[in-house]
């Protein structure tokens, strides 16, 4: 086995087994592995700053680290948990080509179409399942909708998102990405996850 498959396969060992996953990512983000396709697409997470007002914890890695930590906190309610966990590491890998800073703005346009391409290219290098990977880029490519249907936003699609796949799935990863950043509020979090599932089953 090559030693990017290797690690590969340590990753999902982790993701999959451990209580708080971000100690072991954070322990090999700085592998030489991580400079070479395609881990540098992750490594390129802790290069790529973030507006404070919505991410006080800095950088896309240390952002992703705390949603991947809630993802394994409630990983066993999701229908696919290796797909779910995947999706929870995977979830803003296109915000570094996306991310635009103008003045003290900085933006991340369509990372999560642009990451679902990516998480695509990304795990199409250690596995041939279609099937896992078509679910981890689904939850990517929707993972910003409850932002888009809760602030009815010209982005939501919801026919699209239950065609495809499951609103729960994507509710639960959701609410980890809403939960993995410093100062969130728990409470008011999680009642706005069940008013999206409800306005998702309206329509």
């Amino acid at each position: 086995m090559s030693p990017s498959k290797n690690l590969f396969q340590e990753i999902n060992y982790h993701l999959l087994k451990d209580e708080e996953p971000s100690k072991y990512l954070n322990s090999i983000i700085n592998y030489k592995e991580f400079q070479i396709y395609p881990f540098n697409m992750l490594y390129e997470l802790k290069r790529t700053e973030q507006s404070l007002r919505y991410h006080p914890e800095g950088n896309v890695w240390n952002h992703t680290l705390m949603v991947v930590d809630e993802g394994a906190r409630v990983k066993n309610k999701s229908k696919n948990v290796s797909a779910f966990m995947w999706a929870a590491l995977l979830h803003d890998i296109g915000k570094p080509s996306t991310t635009k800073v103008r003045g003290n703005k900085i933006t991340s346009y369509d990372h999560d179409k642009v990451g679902a391409e990516l998480s695509k290219d990304f795990l199409s290098e250690f596995t041939n399942n279609i099937e896992f990977i078509d679910k981890v880029c689904y939850l990517i490519r929707y993972h910003m909708h409850i932002l888009f249907v809760l602030n009815k936003l010209p982005f939501a699609d919801i026919k699209g998102m239950k065609k495809y796949g499951d609103v729960y799935e994507v509710a639960l990863l959701g609410l980890c990405d809403r939960l993995g950043r410093i100062g969130c509020n728990r409470a008011k979090e999680e009642n706005n996850i069940k008013l999206f599932i409800e306005k998702c089953i309206k329509n």
